[in-house]
């Protein structure tokens, strides 16, 4: 895992599996963790990087209801949870999913853990809305598409925004439980007048982006998305991400559109 600072009070974790993120950010005597890294030792590795760089974690951020965002309890077990009210709805709404996915992932690639996943009762937010920490606010913007549910997250004080599974460099646009072309098309064009605004950008997968780059993956997952919609699997992939697996993707994807009314 690899941890970087985008500002005194941003740090960025990035894991090994997935290229997921996990961002602490911090006002006054107090910080929150947005997201999760993977696998069991980055996670035992999250306190004492927040410890260094004196973050005192009161809390727990989720951008939406995908099970590898949804692990940093292992890392701040008092933490409470807060998630938008659409990604609460879905966590409420399906009982051990979370669990029952991570399982299958460790099954899958003999990842050991030291205890079974407690997850909390998430607190549900107003999105869009605004959520204090510390000295200020975050603001909280609606952000469905890949899924049913979700949200992303502006720092006004550090200019960064940390966006979930939307804008990856890794990553073409996955259109996952719930989502839709319609939805995501609508959450980027949300998006990008806070990317004009940040310094930087964090995706839920990849690196973190200034705002020159992540405006480009911005027009280039738009341009994707609308040829998806009226030429199906002849839709061509960003020519960064033009991998198998992101063959895969784009092949469920091509799938997830054809069933959309």
């Amino acid at each position: 895992m690899r941890a970087i600072g985008l500002h005194p009070d941003v740090v960025v974790a990035t894991s090994r599996v997935w290229q997921t993120t996990c961002t602490l950010v911090r006002s006054g005597e107090e910080a929150f963790c947005v997201d999760s890294p993977v696998l069991p030792d980055e996670l035992e590795l999250l306190p004492a990087i927040a410890q260094q760089a004196r973050f005192s974690v009161v809390g727990l951020l989720v951008t939406h209801a995908d099970w590898d965002h949804l692990l940093a309890r292992y890392g701040f077990p008092e933490a409470s949870l807060g998630a938008a009210a659409s990604t609460a709805d879905v966590l409420q709404g399906r009982p051990g999913e979370v669990q029952r996915e991570l399982r299958r992932f460790d099954g899958e690639y003999y990842v050991e853990r030291p205890a079974p996943l407690g997850l909390p009762a998430a607190q549900a937010l107003p999105v869009p809305g605004r959520c204090g920490l510390g000295e200020h606010e975050l603001e909280l913007h609606p952000a469905e598409g890949h899924t049913d549910d979700g949200m992303a997250i502006w720092i006004p004080w550090a200019s960064v925004l940390i966006c979930g599974d939307y804008l990856s460099p890794a990553e073409i646009p996955v259109l996952g439980r719930g989502g839709s072309a319609a939805a995501y098309l609508d959450t980027l064009n949300r998006l990008e007048p806070l990317v004009g605004q940040a310094d930087w950008v964090v995706p839920g997968h990849g690196e973190p982006l200034d705002a020159q780059r992540a405006q480009a993956i911005l027009r280039e997952d738009r341009g994707y998305l609308e040829t998806l919609c009226e030429r199906g699997s002849d839709a061509a992939l960003p020519i960064a991400r033009r991998t198998a697996a992101q063959a895969q993707i784009h092949a469920e994807n091509v799938a997830r559109v054809r069933s959309e009314p």
